[in-house]
This record gives structure tokens, C-alpha cells and sequence, in this order.
């Protein structure tokens, strides 16, 4: 019975082989030979085995040899793949054309392809490329391949494409994936078709297909970012009624579309669920719910937050950087931009940012020593000076009406390699309303030109912030801002334009005093 049962499973293979020849061997021919041994046919079949056995010792004995010939193996097809696409690219010609020409792409030249029209912005062509390439090889019309093309179609936004790719995938008699419907139900959620986003979650639910927390996290972010607040807390009840539980990152995200909504309490009663179920957060969320906090000028929970940031060691960009100094600035705690500038120093680098807040800080507290501690350190890092960093200390000086440092700076700052700008321009005249005499630094700049130059205002925001913008800097906005539209634009302006701008409606001569 075993022999019977061996010879039936031999007998099958046989057959199952021959019946796959087509498959198997489809460009092979065999043909029977005259003879079983020759003395030239087993020289030749010793000479191959041995052959065969050097190469196989070779590789053994060698094995880098083996790994190099394999990496220029690898170099040549993505090299290969390079110059196909390169073609595509120059021809600037239809995909479609090109497939006809080649008569078929292989696996790796078609996603090469696919991926090239995504970058060039040209995906409303990659549906049409996917059905002439499959229809070549209906070994391709499967799942995978759909479900690839549906993604990357959603993904831009082409609702449409991914809907008639996800029709066309079942008249072939294939099941849509939880993956596609996920893809398409966030497609139509991205462009707040939200009627077409039901409709294909129930078809999901039709399928014996059971919605996962990924597919409510993208429901949850398209709410968010249409601001329909009251919509996505119904999603967040659906979702938990239909027994999908949120996780971390569903918590997260409701966290980070609360807090760019600026809705802190309910940001803080998902926050206060995350650390009721022992989950974490993510460096975005900590770092959004810093932003809602400075946005709202909240210092105490502000500063509770940047603690938080500050321990996971997560950059923050400079206009987070900037909103945090706005409030201790407005708050009167110009120690902390010190504090700030420090802690800075173990994330990131020493930018013009960071010696700016540590220059504000000290400016602010109209602090001498606290300034030439500074420049100290600057002067011993090589840190080139900028306008940012000459204007904070001059208007120091201003407010100090130390007339003695203002009038040295003043004239050292081309020594400094500073150019002024307007804000440094700001700062002269102001100072010459109470009683400095700025002759010299102005004749200095009529002179070398600097005068005649382009207006430019190359002083961080903050420094504005701090200090203020200043009699002459609010005078050249509303002067400037009275004009009609064609006298704004009709020519470029210049720093003695608004001089004598200003000069001219109050009346008075367009000179410092003393001059």
C-alpha cells in the first residue's frame, strides 16, 4: 500500500511537471542525443564538473570575491534602471509609448517607473501605465499590485483613480484589502468628501472587513485638519463603540489636533488618558502642546511642557524657540531667555538664535557686565557678529542713554563686518531726540553710499519684541502707509527715501542734532 501510495505521489509530480513545461521551460528545447558517452562528450562533462567545482571552491575559499561580484551586479542594474528612466525623462515622452516601444518592462523597471511619475508630479498617468503593463502578463492583475497602485494613487489625493482601480480590482475577481479600503476612505476624508468616506465604510463592513484603529486615526486627522472638532469626537464614539479600542497613537493624535486647535482642555483630558493608561507620548505631541501653550501665553504650564521637551532631547525649530522668548518677554522673566539660550546648547548647535537670546536676556536687564560677558564668549568662539546681534546691544545702550558705548559701537561697526539696516538707522535717530549727537556715524554712511542702498531688515523679530519698534521705525510705517499704492511701488526704496520721508512731514530739518 505505501509503494502504491509513493509511485501515485511520484506519478503526480511527473504529470504536474509536464503540465507546466510551458511554465517552467517555456524558451527551453530538448533534444535527444545520439549518444549517451563519447570520448569528446565526457571529456567535456568531466572538464564542466570540474568547472563547476573551481567556481563553487572559488566562491567558498573566497568569499569577498563573491560579495564584490555581487555588488557589481547590483550597480549595474541600478544603473541599468537610471539610464531607463533618464530615458524616460529626456524623451519627455508618454510612459505608455515607451511601454509599447519596449514591448514589456520587468518588475523593477515598472515600479521605477511609477515612482518617477509620483515625483514629477505626473500620477494621474500611473493608473493607465498599470493597466497596459498588467494586461501584458495576467500573472500581475493580483492584489499586491492593487493594492500598491490604490495607496500611491490616494496618497496624491485622486479619489476618483483609486475608486475605479478598487471597481476594476473586483470585476477581476479580487478581494479589496482592509490596506485599500483604509487608503481610499482616507483619500475622499483628506478632500472632506465625508458622504463617499461613509459609503465605503460600510462597503469596508460589507465585506466581513472589521475597521482597525488606523483607519479611524486618518477619519481623526482629517477632522482635525477641516476644524470639525465635534465630528471627531463622534468619530472617537463610533470608533469605541464598534469595539475598537483607541491606542497610543489614536490618544496622540487627538492630542495634536486639540492642541492645533487650540482646545487645551480637551488637549489636557487626552493628555491626562495617556497617563492614566501608562502610555507615551511622541516627541510631535509633546512638542504641539508646548506650541498651545506658549500660543496662549500660558508661562506656568508653558514652562511645565518645555521641561518635558527638553528631557526627551527634541529640537525645536526657531519659530517655537521665538514664540517661547515672546512669552517671558511679555512676562518680565528675562533671565529665563538666558536659561533658555543654555538649555538650547545640549539639543542643538550655537546658532545666531541661541547668542541672541543670551544678548536679549542681559539687554533686557539692562545688564553692562552682562553684555561684555557675552561678547567675551562670542570673541572667544569665533562667532561672527550680525545686526541681530549689534542692534540688541545698541539699543542696550539706547535705554541706558550710555551715549559714550552707543557713539563706539556705532562707529566700529564696520570693524565688526556689520552692515546696518533699518532697524540700526531706528536706533540713530531715535537716539538723537534725546540728545546724542550721531554726526559721525551718519556722515560715515552718506559717504560710503550705505544711504543709497535697498532698505533691508535683517534684525531678528525678537529684538522688536523686546525693545519695541521706536520713534523713527513707527514714523517711517505710518508715513510709508499713507502713500498711495503707485507711490509705494514705483520705485525701490532706500534708507534716505524714508529719511527724508519722515523728515518732510514733521517739518523739520533731515539731519542728528548737531549737525
Amino acid at each position: 500500500m505505501d509503494m502504491d501510495i509513493h509511485c501515485c505521489r511520484v506519478t503526480t509530480f511527473k504529470q504536474t511537471c509536464l503540465f507546466n513545461t510551458n511554465i517552467l521551460f517555456s524558451k527551453t528545447q530538448f533534444t535527444k542525443p545520439k549518444t549517451l558517452f563519447t570520448p569528446s562528450s565526457l571529456s567535456s562533462h568531466t572538464h564542466s564538473r570540474f568547472q563547476t567545482h573551481h567556481l563553487q571552491l572559488s566562491h567558498r575559499d573566497n568569499p569577498t570575491k563573491h560579495t564584490t561580484l555581487l555588488k557589481i551586479e547590483s550597480f549595474h542594474e541600478n544603473d541599468s534602471l537610471e539610464l531607463f528612466i533618464q530615458n524616460l525623462s529626456n524623451k519627455a515622452s508618454s510612459p505608455l509609448q515607451l511601454l509599447r516601444d519596449d514591448g514589456d518592462w520587468s518588475k523593477q523597471q515598472f515600479w521605477a517607473v511609477i515612482r518617477f511619475l509620483k515625483r514629477a508630479s505626473r500620477s494621474g498617468e500611473i493608473l493607465q501605465v498599470f493597466h497596459l503593463w498588467k494586461d501584458i502578463e495576467k500573472s500581475r492583475i493580483n492584489e499586491f499590485n492593487y493594492e500598491k497602485i490604490i495607496g500611491l494613487l490616494s496618497q496624491d489625493d485622486l479619489a476618483e483613480e483609486s475608486v475605479l482601480a478598487l471597481e476594476e480590482m473586483k470585476t477581476q475577481g479580487l478581494k479589496p484589502s482592509l490596506v485599500i479600503y483604509n487608503s481610499v476612505i482616507h483619500c475622499f476624508a483628506r478632500k472632506g468628501e465625508f458622504d463617499r468616506t461613509l459609503y465605503f465604510l460600510n462597503e469596508l463592513k460589507e465585506n466581513k472587513l472589521i475597521a482597525d484603529t488606523e483607519t479611524y486615526d486618518g477619519l481623526i486627522q482629517s477632522f482635525g485638519k477641516l476644524k470639525m472638532y465635534d465630528e471627531l469626537d463622534e468619530c472617537v464614539k463610533k470608533m469605541e463603540s464598534d469595539g475598537c479600542l483607541p491606542d497610543h497613537i489614536t490618544y496622540n493624535l487627538l492630542i495634536q489636533e486639540f492642541s492645533r486647535g487650540g482646545l487645551l482642555k480637551r488637549m489636557e483630558r487626552v493628555c491626562q488618558t495617556v497617563l492614566s493608561k501608562r502610555m507615551g507620548f511622541q516627541s510631535s505631541t509633546l512638542v504641539m502642546m508646548l506650541e498651545a501653550y506658549a500660543n496662549f501665553g500660558i508661562i506656568e504650564k508653558m514652562e511645565k511642557a518645555y521641561r518635558r521637551v527638553l528631557n526627551s532631547k527634541i529640537p525645536l525649530n526657531d519659530d517655537l524657540i521665538r514664540k517661547l522668548a515672546k512669552v517671558y518677554i511679555e512676562n518680565y522673566k528675562f533671565s529665563r531667555l538666558a536659561d533658555l539660550g543654555h538649555d538650547l546648547f545640549s539639543v542643538t548647535d550655537r546658532t545666531d538664535l541661541v547668542w541672541c537670546l543670551l544678548l536679549l536676556s542681559h539687554a533686557c536687564l539692562l545688564s553692562r557686565k552682562g553684555l561684555d560677558s557675552i561678547v567675551k564668549e562670542m570673541e572667544a568662539e569665533n562667532v561672527p557678529w550680525n545686526a541681530t546681534m549689534a542692534n540688541t546691544i545698541l539699543l542696550a545702550y539706547l535705554k541706558m542713554k550710555d551715549f559714550t558705548r552707543l557713539r563706539i559701537l556705532m562707529l566700529e561697526l564696520s570693524t565688526h563686518h556689520v552692515r546696518p539696516d533699518l532697524v540700526t538707522v531706528g536706533i540713530l535717530f531715535d537716539a538723537n531726540r534725546i540728545g546724542f549727537n550721531g554726526t559721525t556715524a551718519l556722515n560715515i554712511w552718506r559717504k560710503t553710499g550705505f544711504l543709497d542702498e535697498a532698505v533691508e531688515m535683517n534684525t531678528d523679530p525678537l529684538v522688536l519684541t523686546a525693545f519695541g519698534k521706536g520713534n523713527f521705525l513707527r514714523s517711517c510705517e505710518e508715513r510709508y502707509s499713507s502713500l498711495e499704492p503707485e507711490a509705494r511701488e514705483k520705485k525701490i526704496w532706500t534708507y534716505q527715501n524714508l529719511i527724508d520721508l519722515v523728515f518732510k512731514h514733521r517739518g523739520g530739518p533731515n539731519q542728528v542734532h548737531g549737525s
